[in-house]
Order: C-alpha cells, then sequence, then structure tokens
C-alpha cells in the first residue's frame, strides 16, 4: 500500500535546481550584480564627500571653533560659534511657527475633516509646497518681513525656514494619525470620550513617534538651507547679543539682526581668497553635516519604533 508514496518520493526532481544556464535565472543573477553595482557606484560620492570633509575639515576643527568669531583675513584662529547659534536660533523659530500649525492642520485633515473640500485643499497646498523652490521662501520672507521691519533678522530667516518645515511636518503627521488603528478610537468613544479626548488622550500620544520623526526630517531640512537665508538673515560676524560672553539673545531687538547661519557662512567663506577662511568652511561643512545627519537618524530610528 505505502509502494506509490515512494515511487513518487524517488523522483527526479533536477528541473527544479538552480542553475545559470536557465534564462531567468541568468537574468537575475545578472539584475543582482547591476544592482549592486550601480548602489556601489551611487554611494562612492557620498564617502568621497564625507572623506574630503573629515580629512580638510577635520583638522581646523578644535573647541576654538566653537567659542570664537569667524576672523578676518590672513588672520589666524578663529571659529564659526555665533553661526551655530544664529543657526540653532532660526531653526527653534522655524519649529515654534511651523510644528503647531502642522500638527493641527494634521489633525483637521485626518480626524475632524477628511472629505471636505478645505482638508483636500490644504493636502494639496501641502504638497505643492514640499517641492517649492527653497528661494522663493526666501523672497517671501524678504518682502513679508524685511521690507516691512526695515532690516534683515533672525525671525525673518524662522519664518522663511519655517515655510520649508510646515509641508513635511504636516504631510508625516497626517500618515502617522491615519496608522491609529480604528480599534483604539472606537474603545474611547466607547468609554463616552469626547472627540477632543479621543484627539488628545489616544491618538496623539499613539502616533508621537511618527510626528516627531517628520519634525526631525524637517529640522534636517531647514538646518542646511542657505538660498533662504541670503534674503532674510543675511549674516554676522558677532554674537546676536553682540557680547562674547553673554552669545544668546536676551531681547527681541537682539534679534531684530543680521544672524550668522553655518550654510551662510559655509556659502561666503568657500569662495574666499584666503586659506584660513576656506580651511573654516570645511569645518563648518562638518560639522553642519554631522548636524544633519544625527537629526536624520534620530528621525529613522522614530520611525522604526512607531513601524
Amino acid at each position: 500500500m505505502t509502494r506509490g508514496p515512494l515511487i513518487q518520493a524517488q523522483e527526479d526532481f533536477s528541473d527544479l535546481a538552480y542553475s545559470l544556464r536557465r534564462p531567468r535565472a541568468l537574468f537575475s543573477w545578472v539584475m543582482s550584480v547591476l544592482t549592486g553595482a550601480m548602489t556601489f557606484a551611487a554611494l562612492v560620492p557620498l564617502f568621497s564627500v564625507l572623506y574630503l570633509l573629515i580629512t580638510r575639515g577635520g583638522k581646523t576643527l578644535g573647541l576654538a571653533t566653537f567659542r570664537e568669531l569667524p576672523p578676518a583675513a590672513l588672520a589666524p584662529g578663529g571659529g564659526f560659534g555665533n553661526a551655530i547659534v544664529g543657526t540653532v536660533v532660526m531653526v527653534a523659530i522655524a519649529a515654534l511657527l511651523s510644528v503647531p500649525f502642522g500638527i493641527l492642520a494634521a489633525i483637521f485633515t485626518s480626524e475632524f475633516g477628511p472629505d471636505t473640500r478645505t482638508a483636500q485643499a490644504v493636502e494639496f497646498c501641502a504638497k505643492v509646497l514640499t517641492g517649492l523652490p527653497s528661494i522663493l521662501a526666501g523672497v517671501f520672507a524678504y518682502a513679508a518681513v524685511v521690507v516691512v521691519t526695515g532690516g534683515f533678522s533672525a525671525p525673518a530667516g524662522g519664518i522663511a525656514l519655517g515655510i520649508l518645515m510646515l509641508p513635511t511636518v504636516l504631510l508625516t503627521a497626517e500618515e502617522a494619525i491615519k496608522r491609529v488603528p480604528p480599534k483604539m478610537r472606537e474603545a474611547a468613544i466607547g468609554m463616552g470620550a469626547t472627540p477632543t479626548q479621543v484627539v488628545t488622550r489616544v491618538v496623539l500620544p499613539t502616533a508621537l513617534p511618527g510626528v516627531a520623526t517628520g519634525v526631525m526630517l524637517a529640522v534636517a531640512r531647514a538646518a542646511g538651507e542657505t538660498a533662504p537665508l541670503l534674503f532674510t538673515a543675511l549674516f554676522s560676524d558677532y554674537w546676536i547679543s553682540r557680547t562674547s560672553p553673554e552669545f544668546l539673545p536676551k531681547t527681541l531687538g537682539d534679534l531684530m539682526k543680521p544672524t550668522a547661519s553655518l550654510a551662510v557662512l559655509i556659502y561666503n567663506f568657500s569662495g574666499s581668497p584666503f586659506d584660513n577662511q576656506i580651511d573654516l568652511a570645511w569645518a563648518a561643512a562638518l560639522v553642519l553635516v554631522a548636524i544633519v545627519l544625527i537629526v536624520n537618524v534620530a528621525g529613522r530610528a522614530l520611525a522604526r519604533r512607531s513601524g
């Protein structure tokens, strides 16, 4: 009675073996090799840039570069401490403007009015802003803030960066909120929670890792922007407060002046004919890349946790 199964077990399955002589197996192998080669070719420019930044920027980098002001032509030493502070201040202003509006808009488009024309218009505008050239955000902030206030300032730069951050925050927050399981909303409603309580106590805490990911990605983009700041904050060789021991702004008047940033310092010094300023530009580029890389890695880590 067991003879039939034994005969079937002894059948030849050699036709199913993997062999490069078969067209489909050969095509799969060729495409795998080609994909790996293209990936390696794409990584070569990245690692070459990192190598140049580390070798040329690392030799100038030191504690003094984080504490001192940009040097004059042919002057020894110097640093870009004011540019780091200016970058942090303007990105913080941009985050204060874009994050609340972005999250509130995401809540409306995903929870309270997902099928309304207003929500559709908001989503369309956000997607259009994602492809907006950064220089146009600078031109808008120049016309809306610099011309009105009569001078370049940190708030003008923060507004320009906030415009660029807003669509990233909005779209990522909206996607994170939509990924919250409907059963959690239904359970909260079944216990008598109001729509506001459902959003504030159930939806937002659950979607927080995804929202934080979008905020970090937006911050990373804003920190590396140069064109908007040329029209809004310009540059300065001094601390925001104009005094070295007290480099943080203390009054609104401190902010309403031209403000240094890492991106603009790199832009200005990279074209300088003086070696000391060129070396400082390499060091500033290394610091800026490190900041953007750390923020991006943190954002990816939060994205994995939220997934």
